[in-house]
C-alpha cells in the first residue's frame, strides 16, 4: 500500500472517530445523528458542482449502499443509547473487516497476500479484545453488544457495495456525493415518521453537529471511497478501523471513560496491524 493511500485512510480514521464521539456525547442521540447525516448535504452539493454527476452504470450498488447505510445509522444510533463509545465502536468496526475479507476472498475472487491477511487479522483481534476484555466499565452490556455486531454487518455491506459502485462511477467522490444525498433524504423521512420534531430543532439546537460532525463524516467517507478504488476493499476497510485508536483517546480524555490495560494492549495490536498493512504489497 502506498504512503498516499495509507495516509488518506488514517486521516479518514481520525475524522470518523471524531464524528462518532460527537454523536455519542450528545444528550439527544437522534438530534446528533441527524446533524451528522443531514450535514452531508451542503458538502455533497459542493462536490457535485466540482466533479459533476458520476456514471450511473453501478446504480444498483448505489441502491444497495443506501439501504446498508440507513441500517447502519439506525442500529448505531440505538447502540450508542445504551453502550460506551469504547464498547460499541470497536465491536461494530471489528465485525466489518472480517465479513468484507471473507466475501472478498470467497465470492469476489480477491487475492490477499499473507502479510495483508495478517494485518487485517491483527486489527480485528485488537478491536475485539478491546470490546470484550473489559471489567466493570460497561463492557458486559449484552444488548449493546448485539446491536454493535448488527451494525458491523451493515458496515460490511455498505463497504462492499460502495467500493464496487465507486469503481464503476468514474468519480469516486462524485459517487459518494450522490449516495450522501440519498442517505440524507432517507434518514430525514425516518425522522419525520418515527421521531417527529427532531428536524425542526436541528437548525437551532444541532447547528454545531450539522457543520462540524457533518463535515467530518462526509470528508472521512469521501476519502475512504477514493481509497476503495486504489487498494483492495478488505484492506482499506481494515485499515480504516484504526479509527479505534482515536476513538479510545477521545472516549477516555473527552468523555471520561476509563482506561485500562486491555485498552492499551488492544491499541498496540491495532497499530501493529496497521503497520503490517503498510508494509504489505499487492
Amino acid at each position: 500500500m502506498s504512503w498516499t493511500v495509507f495516509g488518506v485512510v488514517i486521516l479518514a480514521a481520525a475524522l470518523h472517530a471524531s464524528w462518532n464521539a460527537m454523536a455519542k456525547s450528545g444528550v439527544d442521540k437522534e438530534l446528533s445523528m441527524a446533524g451528522v447525516i443531514i450535514g452531508h448535504v451542503p458538502y455533497a452539493l459542493i462536490t457535485l458542482l466540482i466533479t459533476g454527476f458520476p456514471s450511473l452504470a453501478g446504480w444498483h450498488w448505489l441502491i444497495v449502499g443506501m439501504i446498508m447505510h440507513f441500517g447502519y445509522q439506525v442500529f448505531l444510533l440505538n447502540a450508542y443509547r445504551i453502550g460506551d463509545l469504547t464498547q460499541v465502536y470497536p465491536l461494530a468496526r471489528g465485525t466489518a473487516p472480517l465479513i468484507v475479507t471473507a466475501v472478498s476472498i470467497g465470492l469476489l475472487g480477491v487475492v490477499l497476500t499473507p502479510l495483508q491477511l495478517a494485518g487485517v487479522g491483527t486489527i480485528v483481534l485488537g478491536l475485539f479484545s478491546l470490546s470484550l476484555v473489559r471489567g466493570s466499565d460497561g463492557g458486559r452490556n449484552g444488548t449493546a453488544t448485539l446491536l454493535a455486531v448488527i451494525t458491523g454487518c451493515f458496515i460490511a455491506g455498505y463497504s462492499l457495495a460502495d467500493g464496487l459502485g465507486a469503481r464503476m462511477a468514474g468519480t469516486a467522490v462524485g459517487y459518494y456525493a450522490v449516495l450522501a444525498l440519498l442517505n440524507a433524504a432517507v434518514f430525514a423521512i425516518y425522522l419525520i415518521i418515527w421521531r417527529p420534531g427532531v428536524l425542526t430543532r436541528l437548525p437551532r439546537e444541532g447547528r454545531r453537529t450539522f457543520i462540524l460532525g457533518g463535515g467530518a463524516s462526509y470528508a472521512a467517507y469521501s476519502l475512504v471511497i477514493w481509497a476503495f478504488t486504489q487498494a483492495p476493499i478488505a484492506v482499506v476497510t481494515a485499515l480504516r478501523e484504526t479509527s479505534i485508536i482515536f476513538a479510545l483517546f477521545i472516549g477516555v480524555f473527552a468523555l471520561g471513560e476509563r482506561l485500562n490495560l486491555a485498552k492499551v494492549f488492544s491499541t498496540f495490536l491495532t497499530i501493529l496491524g496497521a503497520a503490517l498493512l503498510r508494509l504489505a504489497r499487492g
